[in-house]
């Protein structure tokens, strides 16, 4: 049996891949927060960063293996019953795999299979390694279990690649384990999303007149990124459907970025049979040119007196036509009679809810960080105060996941 202190307890858990070096940082990062720190790692793992320095940064001894370790005969056990929290960096996808399937064939595997307090994994590894189909199934499992992770980044990777599969950075990994440990982590700990599908649309769509001209709106796809990366993180799998905007892709979401109004109708159409809700908070255009010119339109020869439009195809009526059980959320962004507006929209498209705002108001326009929304379904109106837009997430999601209950 392993002492413990009145400090906080992190068994931190390192595996073979060259990010393992950042694991002496959040080992530090942790201890500067009063953590009293352990370590485990795989044979692997010693290949980037030997055991005698974590073994100098921490003054114990470091388990490699199931035997012969001299502060604990039984360490898999002893470091599981002694962490309050165990954070896996890096966690390679062969970890990932082994805590997915409960395989124990080492000493770090094992101790996290006898973990009984919270775990935290930063998965870090080749692009193709991390969009692989097995890694984001056990990705997805182990968040349906409980398991939180700290996404990766986008960026450079040692392996030559660009793209997802960077380890998080060290600091926001430390964060997240310190959060983890005062118990106040509630959003990422709330999993009741695992194992659902969602889509959810966002930002404006473009509507070509030339090749450099086009309609538009004053959409800026904040609330849908904010929802999106709400979902992700009580264990969503989502697919978010981005008209053009500046965000970033939110962490552990799937992103398909499209154009026009046409476009996100046809990315939506081929996603949704296979989602649990949709959310479609984007503000699609009513209506596009009917001829767009194909070259740039010169006001000197080519005089732009009108422009002839046609309708584009309704995809919060058409979703709503086509849904077989999954839960449709439709948005109106209006100016006047907002919660009339609502309503009709809710009987005309016929979605299961509809997210009124009214973006005349400042702490409620486009582009604001707070917005005053209600929730109009068949059963009434419920009203919200001016909240911050991960609160009108939060409270989005709430009604989702009980639509979601109640029809399973």
């Amino acid at each position: 049996m392993l002492d413990k202190t009145t400090q906080p307890s992190v068994c931190l858990v390192i595996c073979g891949g060259i990010a393992a070096y950042k694991a002496c940082e959040v080992l530090r990062g942790l201890q500067k927060a009063n953590c009293d720190v352990r370590v485990v790692m795989t044979e692997d793992a010693a290949q980037f960063v030997g055991k005698t320095t974590f073994e100098a940064l921490t003054h114990h001894e470091v388990v490699q293996s199931l035997y012969n370790n001299t502060e604990t005969p039984v360490a898999h056990v002893d470091l599981a019953d002694w962490a309050d929290c165990m954070v896996v960096v890096p966690a390679t996808a062969n970890i990932m795999a082994k805590m997915a399937h409960g395989i124990a064939d080492n000493a770090a595997s094992a101790t996290l299979l006898a973990a009984h307090t919270p775990v935290l994994v930063a998965p870090a590894m080749n692009t193709h390694m991390w969009i692989n189909p097995a890694t984001q199934a056990n990705v997805a499992l182990l968040r349906q279990r409980g398991i939180q992770m700290v996404m990766p980044e986008s960026g450079h990777l040692a392996c030559g690649y660009t793209g997802d599969g960077k380890l998080a950075p060290v600091q926001q990994i430390v964060d997240s384990a310190l959060k983890v440990l005062s118990g106040k982590d509630t959003v990422s700990a709330k999993q009741d999303l695992a194992g659902k599908k969602l889509l959810i649309t966002a930002g404006p769509t473009h509507e070509k007149i030339d090749p450099v001209r086009f309609i538009a709106n004053c959409s800026t796809g904040k609330l849908g990124y904010t929802i999106a990366r709400v979902a992700a993180s009580r264990g969503a799998d989502v697919t978010l459907i981005s008209g053009p905007t500046y965000l970033e892709a939110p962490e552990g979401v799937i992103i398909q970025r499209v154009v026009s109004a046409e476009d996100m109708y046809k990315a939506c159409m081929s996603v949704f049979d296979d989602v649990d809700a949709a959310i479609l908070t984007a503000a699609v255009a009513d209506y596009t040119p009917a001829h767009p010119a194909d070259h740039k339109l010169k006001k000197s020869l080519e005089y732009l007196e009108s422009i002839d439009l046609k309708e584009t195809t309704d995809i919060l009526a058409s979703l709503s036509k086509a849904k077989k059980g999954q839960v449709v959320v439709g948005f109106a962004a209006e100016t006047n009679n907002v919660l009339e507006h609502a309503q009709a929209k809710l009987e005309r498209k016929g979605c299961s809810m509809i997210v009124a705002n009214d973006v005349s108001r400042p702490d409620s326009t486009f582009g604001s960080d707070t917005d005053r929304v209600a929730f109009v379904t068949p059963q009434g109106i419920e009203q919200l105060e001016t909240l911050p837009l991960s609160d009108v997430a939060s409270e989005l999601l709430d009604r989702v996941a009980k639509m979601l209950e109640e029809r399973a």
